[in-house]
Formats: C-alpha cells, sequence, structure tokens
C-alpha cells in the first residue's frame, strides 16, 4: 500500500523533475532516466519518460534536436523552452507552496 503511495506521488512530480534537469543543460533520453535514477524517489524507467518527453514536446515546454552519437544512432536531445522555462517558475512555486502547507500539517506538536 505504501509503495502505491508513492509511486502516485512520483508520477505527480516527474515532469517537474524532468524540467528541473533540463534547466541546467539539454539532455537526451537515456540520460535523463539515468539522472533521475541517481535521485531515491524519481527513479522511472524509459517506459515512463519516453512519454512524459513527448507530451512535454506537445505542449511546448521542450524543445528537441537530433545530433549524431559516437556510440551508436543519433541521438535526440531535449532542451528547456521558454515556455518550459515558465511552466518550471510557476511549478516550482507551486512544489514549495504545496511542501510548506503540507508541512505545517504533518508536522508533530508536543
Amino acid at each position: 500500500m505504501a509503495t502505491d503511495r508513492v509511486a502516485q506521488l512520483r508520477k505527480g512530480v516527474l515532469e517537474l523533475a524532468i524540467l528541473g534537469l533540463l534547466r541546467a543543460h539539454e539532455s537526451y533520453g537515456g540520460e535523463i532516466v539515468t539522472a533521475l535514477a541517481a535521485r531515491p524517489g524519481l527513479d522511472a524507467s524509459a517506459g515512463t519518460v519516453y512519454p512524459l518527453l513527448s507530451r512535454l514536446k506537445t505542449s511546448g515546454l521542450v524543445d528537441t534536436r537530433w545530433a549524431e552519437s559516437t556510440s551508436g544512432p543519433p541521438r535526440k536531445y531535449y532542451q528547456l523552452s521558454a515556455a518550459g522555462q515558465a511552466a518550471l517558475t510557476d511549478g516550482t512555486q507551486a512544489w514549495r507552496g504545496l511542501v510548506h502547507a503540507l508541512d505545517s500539517l504533518l508536522e508533530v506538536s508536543e
């Protein structure tokens, strides 16, 4: 049951996490999967991340470009668009407000 709760919470924040990863520099899908896996609670399969990236592209929050790879086929790189930067700013503010509100409810007063 707790695992289901964690999975639902993670699904809700993966989009914001991906936008946050792309703030620093562009990345290809495999790099994004690896970067998420390096952060406890945010690990997600390629089968989860790639559809999310596609939705972010469709909604205009990320731009893409293809580049040759030295170790295989060309890779699609994702980078934050101007709309994505605005969504990241808004999402960050909303997240911080939500965390603050939830923390105030979860604190144990003695």
